[in-house]
């Protein structure tokens, strides 16, 4: 019998082992798996509170469509009928201490329509000027990697990246954009520079055309009834007994007839092929013992937290139309984004008559709020708030959620440096494999199709 042992509940390991567990009962196969979580709860930063008939999502609240492996995923294990898509509507960027509407027609912060971005009072007109001349501006030197921040600098001005896409683009990362690689993060805006010679050109050749202007906007995000939490439930309970919580993995060592694994209580457990589907650091540790993985650079990970706060729709004054805001860095504000959660899932995230808010704190350079006390996050959301929605009560209830270090950072050269470990871990470890937010992507969708590529790569090792 052989034994795959995949180290980590979160969405990669748990999408790994579901895909597993099948194809090894529809081949009867004789392989034994497990999934060994070092927690008390499976999903890692999913996680869903249900209180009062209200739905809060303390990590990722949905996930892209246009990405169609978590649709599938939640197809599989039967819970594809409880999917639910966002409520549209406008959303705004808080530039200063006034909300201006998200330009129509931008894609991730690029615009790709003219009229929309120059009527756009986002910008000033020189700063409208400097992002035309993407159009003119030749295309950069080919390059194996660049900053994020570098390359929408220098095709659109600090303005747009400033007012637009920053804001946009931090709520994924959480990072700095100026460290962040492009190659890591947006590979296709590079590609697309090279060929067209233009961000913008590129864009407005290779995106479908505009829906007419009495078109319903699309939706672009999905959730689950009753939470993202849902997903994780029901892959549990298709799992049953492969899982093994509170059960942490200390060390990996290699032998002659394949891996022992030792855990924190002494124990040991013998498998054939491993996936490490941990934290970076996590990872780091279990493999401490080997050079090509000691040597490893050390990956930055940034801290956030959010607070979610109920309330009485009443209680808010000025009740803007709209699905929620992101905060430019050239405003006085110590939140990131707030989303009127009750706007964008309305059939599932509050009672009717009631509000849900939930804001979100920690850039770099102020992570050091999340350390801040419940009832001083709520205090400073709240101060913010004010200047925006003049809410005159307190809140029914908040719930704050910390990220300690979890938000992991694509510094420049990350394509390259998860190529060399992969390349090192099959020289020098075969049948340990990696994969989850700090390789290829930090998305839920990303984080199943890198599940779902680990399932080949086990299932190809021990056929071989």
């Amino acid at each position: 019998m052989k034994k795959i042992t995949i180290i980590g509940g979160g969405i990669a390991g748990l999408t790994a082992a579901y895909y597993l567990n099948k194809k090894i009962k529809e081949e009867g196969l004789d392989y034994h798996l497990q999934l060994v979580e070092a927690g008390n709860r499976l999903g890692g930063k999913i996680e869903t509170e249900r209180r009062d008939g209200f739905t809060i999502e303390r990590g990722p609240d949905s996930f892209l469509i246009r990405k169609q492996s978590a649709e599938r995923l939640a197809q599989d294990v039967g819970i594809g009928g409880k999917l639910v898509k966002n409520g549209t509507g406008k959303s705004y960027i808080l530039v200063g201490d006034e909300l201006h509407s998200m330009p129509q027609g931008s894609f991730m912060g690029i615009p790709t329509q003219v009229k929309p971005f120059l009527n756009s009072s986002l910008f000033s007109f020189t700063g409208k000027l400097r992002a035309g001349m993407d159009f003119v501006k030749p295309k950069g030197e080919p390059a194996e990697d660049q900053s994020l921040g570098k390359f929408f600098r220098r095709r659109l001005g600090d303005e747009v990246v400033e007012n637009l896409i920053e804001p946009l683009l931090s709520g994924i990362y959480a990072g700095d954009m100026d460290d962040l690689s492009l190659m890591a993060t947006f590979p296709n805006f590079y590609q697309l520079e090279q060929k067209y010679g233009s961000l913008i050109k590129g864009l407005q050749k290779t995106m479908p055309a505009p829906p007419k202007t009495s078109a319903k906007k699309r939706s672009m995000f999905y959730s689950i009834n009753g939470g993202l939490q849902t997903l994780v439930d029901a892959l549990e309970d298709a799992l049953g007994d492969v899982v093994s919580k509170q059960t942490e993995v200390k060390e990996i060592s290699k032998k002659e007839d394949g891996y022992q694994l030792t855990m924190q209580n002494g124990k040991e457990l013998q498998s054939d092929a491993v996936l490490i589907a941990t934290p970076y650091p996590v990872m780091k540790q279990m493999l401490t013992s080997y050079d090509f993985v000691s040597e490893l650079v050390e990956m930055k990970a940034t801290s956030v937290a959010n607070v979610a706060l109920a309330f009485d729709q009443s209680a808010i004054k000025e009740d803007i139309d709209g699905t929620g805001f992101v905060v430019s860095r050239n405003s006085n504000y110590r939140i990131t984004a707030c989303t009127w959660t009750h706007k964008k899932w309305p059939e599932t995230a509050a009672p009717e008559g009631k509000a849900l808010l939930r804001c979100y704190v920690g850039r770099p350079g102020d992570e050091d709020i999340v350390d801040l006390s419940d009832e001083s996050l709520e205090e400073l959301v709240l101060h913010d708030l004010n200047k925006i929605m003049k809410i005159d009560e307190k809140p029914l209830f908040t719930v704050v959620s910390r990220w300690k270090n979890a938000m992991p950072q694509y510094r420049i050269g990350h394509k390259q440096r998860v190529e060399q470990l992969e390349s090192d871990l099959n020289d020098n470890l075969p049948g340990v494999f990696v994969a989850g937010s700090p390789y290829r992507g930090i998305g839920i969708p990303d984080c199943i199709d890198q599940g779902e590529a680990a399932v080949d790569k086990i299932m190809d090792f021990l056929a071989e």
